[in-house]
């Protein structure tokens, strides 16, 4: 049996803290290991990176989430006992009602919201002095996720609730003040939806039968019980949430588009298959989780070490779309390495790795992909606009991170009228990933 490196502290939950994104893949580096011990919050930890372990740690036999998820992230990012902490019969039982919303004609409609939704943020900010992209397309994405779900949304409360949902996105890899604003914005939030839950539930709002609001507040778990009024209002957040939280990916798009400036001309000429290739790239490139965590679920050696049950193991998210054993050149944007991707579910795994049906991979994996393609779309051939000096760097210390300008943009104008078609062709829909 072989030894797992094991790094000797007492506690390293300040040096996590401190070093952030890299933490894990510096200690890979280090210890010339893929696997490797030490002490997170106090308790013993395994380390995995690349795309082997990440088959293991996808593996339900060998692997649950129950209890593997601290207190404080469920409390501001996906909210407590919520789908991503369950296991066996009752996952795959609510994962089923997440995946059925993620049908072609249900994609479709977020992809129109989605044109609607880019024209008119292009109109308003004609008439803007500056534009700061990241809130901006929060906002615009709140729109279109209360759209999309069935959610009344009005004007005066966009940017509140928006706020909102970044809030708790930006809670999960932070202390002291954002970490209380994350959990404030989700009491704020849950206190709304479950609003909403009970007002379509009693007939006081209407809503159509197909929609995400309507299949979550009537859904029945495998008891066939329904949900009661406040896990209804986390799961419908869990769809809210996340597309909002797209607007971190597209901010990072800009980023790219800006400082690879070829990349954008090849979006709007619509070479084929590009901007997929290039939002894949900026999903791998950029930072965005830094490591998942799981508990192991029984006994088992692999790699010719043994694996107890109850220890806790991160998988390294960040280090392994980073890997050079992996990517060639990892630290350059290149999005052409997709164009002979072999579409490993363990290797590009921004969004959790494995089976989207069955194992914890994102649902709204494919949402934030089409999202993403439509919104390339619009900064790369719909609209013009200057992007004045300004600090687009981004710190890997801080989970999550942003440009630290956010990225500002000055006299913007529509190039021409983007027709849903013409959309449609360029960002490569149908959806293929369905």
């Amino acid at each position: 049996m072989s030894a797992i490196p094991h790094e000797k502290v007492l506690d390293n939950s300040l040096n996590l803290l401190l070093e952030g994104f890299p933490f894990i893949h510096n200690r890979v580096k280090r210890f010339n290991s893929n696997i490797f011990k030490t002490r997170i919050m106090f308790q013993n930890v395994i380390c995995l990176h690349g795309e082997e372990a990440a088959k293991v740690f996808y593996d339900p036999d060998k692997f649950m989430r129950y209890q593997a998820i601290p207190n404080r992230i469920q409390r501001t990012l996906m909210g407590k006992d919520a789908i991503q902490t369950m296991d066996e019969e009752g996952h795959l039982h609510r994962k089923a009602m997440f995946m059925s919303l993620m049908t072609p004609d249900s994609l479709y409609k977020l992809n129109r919201l989605l044109t609607q939704q880019w024209q008119a943020a292009i109109h308003r900010w004609e008439h803007m002095e500056e534009v700061v992209l990241f809130e901006e397309t929060q906002d615009l994405l709140c729109r279109v996720a209360c759209a999309w779900t069935g959610v009344p949304l009005i004007q005066e409360d966009v940017r509140r609730r928006a706020s909102d949902f970044a809030a708790m996105v930006d809670a999960f890899g932070a202390v002291g003040p954002r970490h209380m604003r994350g959990r404030i914005a989700r009491k704020r939030a849950e206190a709304w939806i479950e609003d909403v839950i009970e007002r379509i539930r009693n007939g006081k709002l209407k809503v159509p039968e197909n929609s995400p609001a309507h299949v979550i507040a009537f859904h029945r778990d495998i008891e066939d019980k329904p949900l009661d009024v406040h896990m209804a209002a986390v799961e419908l957040i869990n769809l809210l949430r996340p597309i909002v939280a797209i607007a971190w990916y597209i901010t990072f798009g800009a980023v790219a588009l800006h400082e690879h400036p070829v990349t954008r001309r090849k979006i709007a000429e619509g070479e084929e298959g590009y901007v997929e290739m290039f939002v894949q790239e900026v999903r791998r490139y950029y930072p965005f989780g830094p490591f998942l965590g799981n508990l192991v679920k029984k006994d088992f050696t692999w790699g010719g070490h043994k694996f107890k049950k109850g220890t806790l193991v991160f998988l390294d998210i960040y280090g392994t779309l980073h890997d050079e054993q992996i990517w060639e050149n990892p630290d350059e944007f290149y999005p052409y390495r997709f164009r002979d991707w072999d579409g490993s579910a363990f290797n590009l795994i921004p969004q959790g790795g494995g089976d989207h049906f069955t194992g914890h991979r994102c649902a709204g994996e494919w949402v934030t992909i089409e999202a993403m393609k439509v919104s390339m779309v619009f900064l790369s051939r719909y609209m013009e606009y200057e992007v004045p000096p300004q600090d687009l760097s981004f710190s890997l210390e801080r989970m999550p991170t942003y440009p630290n300008s956010k990225f500002i943009m000055h006299n913007v104008s529509a190039v021409e009228h983007a027709e849903e078609g013409d959309v449609n062709r360029l960002s490569k829909c149908p959806f293929h990933h369905v």
